[in-house]
């Protein structure tokens, strides 16, 4: 059977919804393939949100790899001059690499993955990551877009499915939709915000995340 290989720093209620949706609908048969592991960079006890992502893998019965970047990353270098990325990260996906050895997934999801993938690891897997954009749209994690295009003040948006590369949010295009935010309901939440700096109202970002 087909197997996916499916990575989530499980960091909020999308992260578990996701992953639901995907196992329902293999349960069903609606996708013939079966989820041969879940990583997550988080272990428990590092956040609440993750301890429940972690908790409904364990409902699943489905291998679990966990394995945290911050303690790994805890005393290493944060830079590297000449490196993407920095010198810790690129052992941190070899260590990762080595921990997933015995699997052999078709293809492996960053379905709320919040790392930026190497290049050694985009070379040993197929990925594929899923985007809260639309192509060329604004790169990051969900909220990081939606304040992008809040200060852009952008007439739509759209979501992706793209090729993982080392380069954050810009790999090849598998498949896409767009969809205007203007019009309701957005209306009312951008005249809401209308006349505000995007500082005045960054405010509530942290509370979002």
């Amino acid at each position: 059977m087909y197997q996916f290989g499916w990575f989530s720093t499980g960091r909020d209620k999308a992260a578990r919804d996701l992953l639901k949706a995907a196992y329902i609908s293999m349960e069903q048969g609606q996708i013939k393939a079966e989820l041969a592991f879940v990583f997550c960079n988080r272990e428990p006890g590092e956040s609440a949100e993750s301890d429940l992502f972690l908790k409904l893998v364990g409902s699943y019965h489905i291998p679990l790899i966990c394995f945290s970047y911050q303690k790994f990353k805890s005393g290493r270098a944060s830079s590297q001059k000449g490196e993407t990325l920095p010198q810790w990260r690129l052992d941190y996906d070899r260590e990762v690499m080595a921990r997933l050895r015995d699997f052999h997934p078709d293809l492996c999801l960053l379905a709320g993955y919040m790392l930026i993938v190497g290049k050694e690891m985009c070379q040993k897997y197929n990925m594929v990551n899923l985007h809260p954009a639309a192509p060329g749209g604004p790169t990051g994690t969900w909220q990081e877009v939606i304040w992008q295009l809040i200060e852009g003040k952008a007439k739509e948006t759209g979501a992706m499915i793209h090729l993982v590369t080392p380069e954050l949010d810009r790999g090849p295009i598998a498949s896409y939709c767009t969809f205007p935010i203007i019009g309701e309901p957005f209306d009312s939440c951008w005249l809401e915000i209308e006349g505000q700096h995007i500082d005045g109202i960054n405010g509530i970002k942290r509370k979002v995340q």
